[in-house]
């Protein structure tokens, strides 16, 4: 990373972002969390303060100091801010881990960051972990919901009578370790600084000006990760917001409507899920419902083709889309979505309902953000324009096609220092120049969007000596209602294949409803004509889907089909849901290396 003086403002650090807007808001709510009478309770930024200054004490009667690494095990809770900021005040570096991750993947961490106080959400994690004696700089375990000598509370109370005054790191002092989730090979621990960090958010703030005290999130992405950190956590307590505390997956849905968010920082999924939903259930319905929605839909499309809304689309809009909107509380009025890019006809659906969903562009090394959409600039169907004091550069070294696409390095004070403990991984994607490869494909417009159209790494080629990536078109099968999760490969072969895991759920309701006595599995997996017939089938919808969006050669032509989804706990996606593609190949291989059913002989 090449620093420039200039690229620092105050806040300069994290310590200063948070002791000055625990001072201007110390009387306002900032997180909320369901208690065990179901309802949400809040504590102030007041209360909070309090905690930190506590807890910033206790780790100092454990010795921490200066370029310490605290970690914690946990997810998103008020405890894990109030860890994060103690750590800061120290001028330790803070190493968040997923609660849910392999014991395996959390002792690679806590050995090779050198943690030296480590914080756990209860005894299971605990458990877990197992023995401990050989993490040698581990010298104590806090248990956040334990009762013990060893509890957070306990050491909160030794905290506050011993008070630590806080330490104001430099711009360029380590704030925290992100490990890389590894899709491939081993995580790789991020050196983020308290710079990078700041002026993220300030870049953020600055597209996003009219955010204040009265705004809220529902905090769906876990803050282990960059994006849920910078741009909610640290964004929000910036300008003073409110953030509720998502129970998890199961519990989304009544969380939006009781925590009532005005902002969301999310992830496509979310809106992908609502959107199929909404749809699916009304065409289930038909009817009257079914004819409202279609002409709520073909209203605000005039709308936005004439700048004309007319008393037809107001009524419509109270009768039809205000339903959608309660979905998410009734209070929303926009979205940052990041990690992939959003489809662009369930984009502009929201933005029509008035919702309007952002897509931004990050990765962990850039802390996250590079490029943002924004109110006052946005152009769908692409990330945005880069975000200030950050430079992005098209390489067309990798590239020799006329397209002007090609890999995107990024430039700022958003670049990571690099790779802890890896000087060559670190060499490998740091230009001479301080800048960092992202192994993104991408191109700027006439306007200054980047429009990102593939990853490097992906890529392959088919035997026909085409290039395909398949990330775009796998997030465009899974709009398919019955579709869980899919994978798209064809390295060498004569055409692409594709892997589905159908939503079997859904199906079996579906056939339910039809009154067909046949399970959809038996029928799917059926070693016989009946079942070559149905695979063809849904192989032909899914190609059918996709004619028009993708060139032919990227649609499949194969497919198979898996009960087991993808998920975390199998090893077969991220912590941030991204598709472990060498995992899941040796998973299925004796599936994936079998003729299949070859559902189009041609496009």
């Amino acid at each position: 990373m090449v620093t420039n003086p200039e690229w620092f403002d105050h806040p300069t650090n994290l310590v200063d972002l948070w002791e000055d807007s625990a001072r201007s808001f110390a009387d306002r709510p900032l997180f909320g969390t369901r208690g065990t009478d179901g309802y949400f309770h809040w504590v102030t930024y007041g209360e909070v303060a309090g905690r930190v200054h506590a807890l910033r004490a206790g780790l100092a009667c454990l010795g921490v100091g200066p370029g310490d690494a605290v970690g914690f095990i946990a997810n998103n809770r008020p405890e894990w801010a109030i860890a994060a900021f103690a750590t800061f005040g120290l001028g330790a570096r803070f190493v968040p881990m997923y609660e849910a991750e392999l014991p395996s993947v959390w002792r690679y961490i806590l050995q090779d960051a050198e943690v030296k106080v480590l914080m756990v959400a209860g005894q299971k994690v605990l458990e877990m972990l197992g023995d401990r004696s050989d993490l040698s700089a581990l010298e104590h375990v806090v248990v956040i919901d334990g009762g013990g000598e060893d509890s957070l509370a306990v050491l909160e109370q030794v905290g506050r009578g011993s008070p630590v005054a806080a330490h104001h790191p430099d711009p360029m002092d380590v704030a925290t370790l992100i490990y890389t989730s590894g899709t491939t090979g081993e995580p790789k621990g991020v050196l983020l600084t308290h710079g990078n960090f700041t002026t993220n958010c300030q870049a953020g703030r600055h597209l996003y000006p009219f955010l204040g005290p009265e705004d809220r999130s529902l905090s769906i992405l876990p803050w282990a990760h960059v994006y849920g950190q910078t741009g909610e956590l640290y964004h929000f307590i910036s300008f003073g917001g409110s953030i509720g505390v998502a129970g998890g997956p199961a519990s989304i849905a009544n969380d939006l409507i009781e925590v009532r968010p005005t902002y969301l920082i999310t992830v496509p999924r979310v809106f992908n899920r609502i959107y199929d939903g909404v749809w699916a259930s009304l065409r289930d319905h038909g009817g009257l419902k079914l004819k409202l929605f279609e002409a709520a839909v073909a209203a605000a499309r005039r709308k936005r083709e004439t700048g004309r809304s007319g008393l037809k689309f107001r009524l419509l809009d109270k009768l039809v889309f205000q339903k959608v909107r309660d979905r998410f509380g009734g209070r929303l009025c926009g979205a940052l979505s990041g990690s992939a890019k959003m489809n662009v006809e369930i984009a502009q659906f929201f933005f029509d309902i008035g919702i309007p969903v952002y897509d931004c562009y990050g990765l962990t090394e850039t802390s996250p953000a590079v490029s943002m959409n924004c109110p006052s600039a946005h152009k769908l169907g692409s990330v945005g324009r880069p975000v200030e004091k950050v430079t992005v550069v098209i390489d067309r070294s990798r590239v020799d096609d006329d397209s002007g696409e090609g890999e995107i390095i990024v430039y700022g004070p958003n670049v990571m220092l690099g790779y802890h403990n890896k000087p060559q991984a670190t060499a490998d994607v740091m230009t001479s120049d301080g800048g960092f490869r992202t192994g993104d494909r991408g191109k700027l417009d006439e306007d200054g969007f980047l429009h990102i159209t593939g990853r490097f790494k992906e890529q392959y080629k088919l035997e026909n000596g085409k290039y395909v990536f398949p990330g775009a078109v796998e997030e465009e099968i899974k709009l398919i209602p019955y579709v869980l999760n899919v994978m798209v490969f064809g390295e060498g072969r004569a055409f692409n294949e594709c892997l589905v895991v159908p939503d079997l759920a859904r199906l079996r309701q579906h056939g339910k409803e039809l009154g067909l006595s046949v399970d959809p599995e038996a029928m799917l997996l059926a070693d016989d004509a009946i079942g070559r017939q149905v695979r063809h089938l849904v192989g032909l919808d899914i190609a059918n889907h996709l004619l028009g969006r993708f060139a032919s050669y990227e649609i499949p032509r194969r497919f198979h089909f898996a009960v087991e989804d993808f998920t975390v706990a199998n090893g077969l996606l991220t912590q941030t849901l991204k598709l472990k593609r060498k995992a899941v190949m040796e998973r299925f291989a004796d599936l994936l290396q079998g003729a299949g059913d070859e559902t189009l002989d041609s496009l």
